[in-house]
């Protein structure tokens, strides 16, 4: 350990938004962060699109802009790591190029080969939860052999965005076991992925498009190719060390790592996890997953597929489009915000869905919609925006109570994430949930530390990614529910019965 003292590691988190990158110590101080954004498109309703190449050409920008913060000598990096939005998926080339559009997480196109596999039955599924989410890989493998069968059978491989990005950097392919687990039905305690569930499916043929070497999370894959580290600013050679999803990653710089202690994404999506020693059977939620993130654990995983995407829409209609300079929009959410916090629990009736792109858990309904009900011509955008911000709560506290009587003890939460910036939203959901959230140092950018913290772990400074995390994580503050949660009960109740009464209108 002392004579890594000095080392830095470099990780890299790969969002929905922008590419981030980040510089940190051995013991978890991030020493520079920047950013750079990409697009998003949307072709057809429920549809989402991004350009793998966007992501690259990002990456190193951020990096460079990074290293010239703080004047880093690139010799002094040890360890990279990664970290990007799961069942984001493309089609490349021998030479890795890309063959198409990447098909977006929240890309919602694949419902009917969702629907296929869940017909199957398979044993396999028991480990998601009963069936596959319409977001995940194998739906999206299926649409893309179905629908683009030219494109599919030329293609040498098809990725994760994870895989591609590890290609990048270290020139290998391979496969993350976390996203391979939770995205694409690979079970190690069944011997990785199951010939007959392919089979099944008539689709044998997917497993030769993918990642053979599927690997830990933690575990060196290469080094830094002398392209990369080109591209990059950085020296060649540096240990690369498999990473994974986002927000999986994101649990690591959460170091919430017990069953009592669900780590909290909170972003454009909001992903909560929880590990456990035993596997937790529900089909209410994702998992259970074997050595997802450590070997001998369980991860349940749950989520809302839009919470920060909701007021980002809700920010675009204020505007009506017209800010869209970042810090323009950070500055008018600030204003919006203070002025929603002045709004009475329960926004006057008003009592918002948020199932914009379908639900995720416990509904598990991707055909789901968004709704704004109870308006009157006394509401107006202050009321709106309490509202979301109360219908995202509502959703978290479904959750968070279905999770405990599934028997997964959760009694707080570690949360990060962009979300976190927010002035009202995680004191709303300290209050509506009922428990204290504890915010880490950097869990603004819990993404980028996890990556640094599979980095470190990869270059052989800890020896396993749970000592790594316990020493490079430290909590910076709680906070405690300050209201009673039955102000909220009439709304919340609303919340729950508008689903029922509504779906059979979709």
């Amino acid at each position: 350990m002392d004579e890594k003292s000095s080392s830095l590691f470099l990780g890299i988190d790969v969002g929905t938004q922008s590419a981030r990158v980040g510089v940190c110590t051995l013991d978890g101080s991030l020493l520079a962060t920047a950013s750079a954004p990409y697009a998003t498109s949307f072709p057809r309703p429920g549809w989402a699109e991004q350009d793998p190449s966007d992501w690259w050409r990002c990456i190193c920008d951020a990096a460079r802009v990074c290293l010239q913060k703080v004047a880093i000598d690139p010799a002094r990096i040890d360890g990279i790591s990664f970290a990007a939005t799961s069942s984001t998926v493309l089609l490349v080339d021998r030479n890795g190029e890309p063959l198409n559009k990447a098909i977006l997480w929240m890309d919602q196109r694949a419902v009917a080969e969702m629907e296929e596999i869940s017909r199957t039955k398979h044993p396999i599924l028991k480990y998601v939860g009963g069936q596959d989410s319409v977001e995940w890989m194998v739906p999206k493998a299926l649409w893309l052999r179905k629908n683009a069968p030219e494109l599919f059978n030329k293609a040498w491989k098809l990725l994760e965005a994870t895989d591609w990005i590890a290609f990048k950097l270290a020139g290998v392919w391979t496969a993350s076991q976390c996203n391979a687990t939770c995205k694409a039905n690979f079970a190690s305690v069944e011997g990785g992925w199951s010939e007959d569930f392919f089979d099944a499916l008539g689709a044998r043929d997917l497993l030769s498009k993918w990642p053979e070497q599927v690997v830990a999370m933690g575990k060196r894959i290469g080094n830094l190719t002398s392209e990369a580290a080109g591209a990059m600013g950085l020296r060649s050679g540096i240990p690369v060390a498999e990473g994974g999803i986002d927000g999986h990653v994101g649990l690591l710089g959460l170091n919430a790592i017990s069953s009592s202690r669900m780590g909290l994404i909170v972003g454009s999506s909001n992903v909560m996890f929880v590990l456990t020693d035993q596997p937790v059977y529900s089909p209410r939620f994702w998992g259970p997953y074997p050595d997802a993130i450590m070997d001998g654990t369980w991860l349940i995983e749950a989520g809302q597929t839009s919470s920060g995407s909701i007021i980002n829409w809700l920010l675009e209609m204020f505007s009506l489009g017209e800010v869209r300079d970042a810090a323009a929009k950070e500055k008018l959410l600030v204003r919006l915000e203070e002025e929603a916090a002045a709004i009475p629990a329960g926004s006057a009736g008003l009592v918002m869905l948020d199932y914009w792109q379908g639900n995720r858990t416990p509904r598990r309904d991707p055909h789901a919609k968004g709704i704004f009900f109870g308006l009157t011509l006394a509401h107006d955008c202050r009321h709106l925006l309490r509202s979301a911000y109360e219908g995202i709560v509502f959703g978290t506290r479904h959750i968070v109570e279905s999770l405990r009587e599934d028997g997964v003890p959760v009694r707080t939460a570690a949360a990060g994430g962009g979300g976190i910036k927010s002035r009202i939203w995680l004191q709303l959901a300290a209050d509506v949930c009922s428990m204290p959230i504890t915010i880490p140092r950097y869990s603004d950018a819990c993404g980028v530390l996890g990556s640094a913290i599979i980095a470190a772990c990869g270059a052989g400074c800890y020896g396993s990614l749970r000592e790594a995390a316990s020493a490079m994580v430290r909590d910076e503050r709680v906070i405690e529910p300050l209201a009673d949660k039955g102000i909220y009960e009439e709304s919340y109740r609303k919340y729950r019965d508008l689903y029922e009464s509504t779906k059979s209108l979709l």
